[in-house]
Parts: structure tokens; C-alpha cells; sequence
């Protein structure tokens, strides 16, 4: 687990190679599996591979997330709101299962936040999501994790530069 916490980085390019089935079938089971608060499992997954649609939610903010257009899959992550009051941490979890899932299966991930985000001056990303992939009001949107074949490579973290002045013994 931490080799693969180590070498896990947030992969922005990816390959023009479709993820085959299976690999995506392993990510959603392995987010499906995800711990949650009172085993309420707010979350729902909208698993996203059609071309115009990437395209569509790349523009969901302000360049921060174009690079979704270059990604051959994603992950929006949304939760209903009424069924749990932890449904931000527990869709947050969810979605970290789901990138180690897929740097454990060769496969790169970007989370890309939405909840608190806007897309222009008037609109936010979330609403600008909800049009396009028809959500209904009582979900809310947490994020987008961006899937496919790393088109770049980056150097992993070193335990060596881990900032061990954060952790505390029994009093801060």
C-alpha cells in the first residue's frame, strides 16, 4: 500500500487508448466497496466515455479541467444529499479508492473538484454538470476523477521529503 501511495501521482495527459471494460468494472466495484458513515453509501457513479460528453464536462471550469477532453473515461461522483450528512466525506473516499484502483491496475486519474466551484461569473459547475448528464436536484456533485492510460510520466514521492513535522504525539 505504500509503494502505492508513493507512486501515485495526478495524471492530466493520457493516451488515445480506450480502458477496457473489465478495468473500468474493477474501479466502480472497488468504489462501491468504499467505507462509508453508517454504511448509508450516499455516493452514486456516472461513468462517462462518450467523446462529446468528456468534451462537454472539460469545460465545467475555467481551465482547470480541459484535460478531461483528452480523457478516454471519467467518474462523476454524486451523492444524495438527504441520505447522510457526511456525504462529501464519504463520496471523498470513494474516490480515492477508485484512483488507487486504477494506478494499482496501470491506469492514471485527476480528481477534478466541483462542489464549490464555478464554471463562469453565473454559473457554477455544479449546475453546469447536472444539465448535462440530467441530475436530478437532491444529488449534489462532489467531483470528476479522470481515467485512462498515462500519456506522462511523473517521478513518485520519497519518504525522504515527507514533511514528518505534521505528525503529533498525544498534544500538537
Amino acid at each position: 500500500m505504500l509503494e502505492l501511495l508513493k507512486t501515485r501521482r495526478s495524471i492530466r495527459k493520457f493516451q488515445d487508448r480506450p480502458i477496457e471494460q473489465e478495468k473500468l468494472d474493477e474501479i466502480l466495484k472497488s468504489m462501491l466497496l468504499a467505507p462509508s458513515s453508517r454504511s448509508r453509501r450516499p455516493w452514486e457513479f456516472i461513468l462517462v466515455r462518450d467523446k462529446d460528453t468528456l468534451k462537454d464536462l472539460s469545460l465545467c471550469r475555467q481551465g482547470s479541467s480541459s484535460f478531461l477532453a483528452g480523457a478516454p473515461s471519467a467518474i462523476v461522483i454524486i451523492a444524495d444529499k438527504e441520505a447522510c450528512d457526511v456525504w462529501i466525506e464519504d463520496c471523498s473516499i470513494a474516490a480515492i479508492i477508485g484512483q488507487l484502483t486504477a494506478h494499482s491496475i496501470g491506469l492514471g486519474s485527476c480528481w477534478i473538484q466541483v462542489r464549490e466551484r464555478m464554471k463562469d461569473e453565473n454559473k457554477s459547475t455544479e449546475t453546469y454538470i447536472k444539465e448535462k448528464l440530467n441530475i436530478p436536484d437532491r444529488y449534489a456533485v462532489e467531483c470528476i476523477i479522470a481515467l485512462g492510460y498515462p500519456g506522462e510520466e511523473k517521478k513518485g514521492h520519497e519518504e525522504k521529503d515527507l514533511s514528518y513535522n505534521k505528525i503529533h504525539i498525544d498534544k500538537y
